[in-house]
């Protein structure tokens, strides 16, 4: 092929007539990519010096038909002495395979002189075309030549049909070309330059402000799950996987999920994890596999962390197709549940393990917060460690500060305090700070208001807080979670199950679940419906059964119903707990509402001495 010779898809040719003979009936018609390259100049070089160019060119369509081409899935359909026409069926293909053959005579060239080097130009087309066990067909093919032709020494050039099947960034650079008008070609055509991606450009990330709000919270990037049908209509359940399990992880407030337009440019792609996390800026990934059975789907889900190149966890689930497009999907929400729960877990278990120096603030922040919430005095006391070494690592961001006051707040709520009066305080002062250094942050409001509310000295103030950041941030969880508590202490029983159910759905994964559910049934309790809070309350049990105050709500709904056995039981397990608890001190950690009330007399009738 000479350097300016068109391509066609037959003869690389045009103008040729088709023999007289009879023609057989046309090949099957298939969506391909089409890949145009060639010899730039190579009249004037085979001139020059034909064997070596011969010999050279040899060589170079051996490393593409031995390497390249099988590596990105690609069938060469013809070559001649200076060009070769190769179809793929994706366009993420057909361009690594144009990126990685200009890079052949990089090294030969660096010991010739300019006239002597050897360059490719490359041209990519996607199109319907007749395809046949020897050839292709079809107007595409020329198209793929005519932008082959536009190309520089060096380039490849693609059209829109290509450009829209690949993701800048990921596949490659682009530099937008234009619109050329191209010979016997009815309207102008738009072309990209396409340049590998480089390692840096991939990496850069702008850094952000010191003092600048900064997100704690450990990210995970939820790839679209892959068929291992190769049927067409099975690719959607893949979609519908990934959809809702993004959806769902969202809503917690301890994760950062990836949008599902940014991981769906992985979709049939063999990255690795590493490069994943990469350019998603994701810690975790979650992806996997699925194959259907009638009407059953089995998913094979795999969770890695992506800096350690670890599987943290991997499961199989069975259910039915029709529960993906429910919108409270069952296989969905187990999935979620234990992702959600493995990668916390793993968080967590490397901050009781290794020294807090060696810990990312991700894992510290994450760590504290759930360590605050396990109810026992080691996991508090650890917990006070990894907060407090975040504060040191972040002193101008608010969140840890805001953390901090929670965890004064959690000291006497666990019964841990000597002077519940002075802890409280200590955690508006702290709540304080946060604010001083972000005054929007819903949830350093919600924090101080909810300690306000135990105070009980200025119960509007507390309020007012409490609305203001539910207003300033309506998805906060925690902030519809004070809310609940002051309307169960000050305001209406019915106020405070709606913002009690409301923090359970807009966090139905958080680790502190376990409290969201007390707080549903303290809501429960207010309102005798003593039946529910029961359920509630074991429900919160089996996810932490050394919270202090669930065990107390399941008391006074035990003793209101006469379960006085059961009451008895767990009264036991209170005791065991807080040995030196006195129905004075338990009044003294909170307002004087009358659910409180109401549990002080029950406790006094189990026995619990007065001082």
């Amino acid at each position: 092929m000479t350097a300016r010779q068109p391509v066609t898809a037959s003869k690389f040719q045009e103008g040729q007539d088709p023999p007289s003979t009879t023609t057989p009936p046309l090949p099957q018609q298939r969506h391909k990519v089409v890949l145009v390259i060639d010899l730039v100049e190579s009249v004037r070089l085979m001139a020059a010096n034909e064997a070596a160019v011969v010999n050279q060119w040899r060589g170079f369509m051996h490393h593409a038909t031995s390497q390249v081409l099988p590596a990105c899935r690609g069938r060469l359909v013809k070559s001649l002495g200076d060009g070769m026409l190769v179809e793929f069926d994706q366009p993420t293909d057909g361009v690594r395979a144009a990126l990685a053959l200009h890079q052949y005579f990089a090294p030969l060239n660096q010991t010739l002189p300019p006239a002597q080097q050897l360059h490719l130009r490359a041209g990519l087309n996607a199109t319907n075309l007749y395809v046949d066990e020897n050839d292709v067909y079809g107007h595409g093919v020329n198209l793929a030549a005519r932008v082959a032709d536009l190309a520089s020494p060096g380039e490849t050039l693609v059209t829109t049909s290509v450009f829209d099947g690949i993701v800048v960034g990921v596949d490659a650079e682009v530099e937008d070309r234009g619109e050329s008008y191209l010979k016997h070609w009815p309207e102008p055509v738009r072309t990209w330059q396409l340049y590998p991606v480089s390692s840096t450009s991939a990496a850069v990330r702008p850094r952000v402000p010191e003092g600048a709000a900064t997100d704690f919270r450990p990210s995970i990037a939820v790839v679209p799950f892959e068929t291992r049908s190769h049927a067409a209509e099975q690719f959607v359940i893949g979609e519908l996987i990934a959809d809702g399990v993004i959806a769902q992880l969202a809503r917690s407030q301890n994760l950062r999920v990836i949008s599902r337009m940014s991981t769906t440019a992985f979709r049939g792609r063999q990255s690795s994890t590493d490069e994943i996390g990469q350019r998603l800026d994701a810690a975790f990934v979650l992806g996997g596999s699925y194959v259907t059975y009638g009407d059953k789907v089995v998913i094979m889900a795999e969770l890695s962390d992506r800096k350690r190149g670890e599987v943290i966890w991997a499961d199989r689930l069975t259910g039915d197709t029709r529960d993906l497009l429910e919108a409270q999907s069952q296989l969905l929400d187990a999935l979620c549940a234990a992702c959600a729960k493995a990668l916390l877990n793993d968080v967590v278990q490397r901050t009781l393990v290794l020294p807090v120096p060696q810990l990312d603030s991700n894992a510290l922040m994450l760590g504290g917060i759930t360590l605050m919430h396990r109810s026992t005095p080691r996991d508090l006391q650890r917990s006070l460690q990894l907060i407090e070494a975040v504060v040191e690592r972040h002193k101008r961001v608010a969140t840890p500060w805001a953390w901090l006051a929670k965890w004064h707040i959690m000291q006497v709520v666990q019964g841990l305090s000597s002077e519940p009066a002075r802890d409280f305080q200590r955690a508006i002062d702290t709540a304080d700070r946060a604010l001083d250094l972000e005054p929007s942050s819903s949830l350093a409001m919600a924090i101080k208001g909810h300690a306000l509310c135990h105070l009980g000295e200025d119960v509007d103030a507390s309020y007012r807080l409490l609305q203001e950041a539910t207003q300033s941030n309506p998805n906060d969880p925690m902030a519809w979670l004070y809310n609940s508590v002051w309307s169960t202490m000050w305001g209406t029983p019915e106020d405070s199950m709606t913002e009690a159910e409301k923090a359970l759905h807009l966090s139905p994964l958080d680790p502190q679940k376990y409290y969201f559910e007390m707080m549903l049934a303290t809501s429960c309790a207010s309102l005798e419906q003593w039946e529910r809070a029961i359920e509630l309350c074991r429900s919160s049990l089996q996810k932490n059964r050394y919270h202090l105050p669930t065990i107390r709500t399941l008391l006074i709904a035990q003793h209101e119903l006469g379960f006085e056995n059961e009451a008895k039981e767990t009264f036991s397990l209170l005791m065991q707990l807080q040995p030196h608890l006195t129905v004075q001190q338990y009044l003294a950690a909170g307002g004087e509402s009358p659910l409180r009330q109401r549990v002080a007399k029950a406790l006094t009738h189990l026995g619990l001495r007065l001082h």
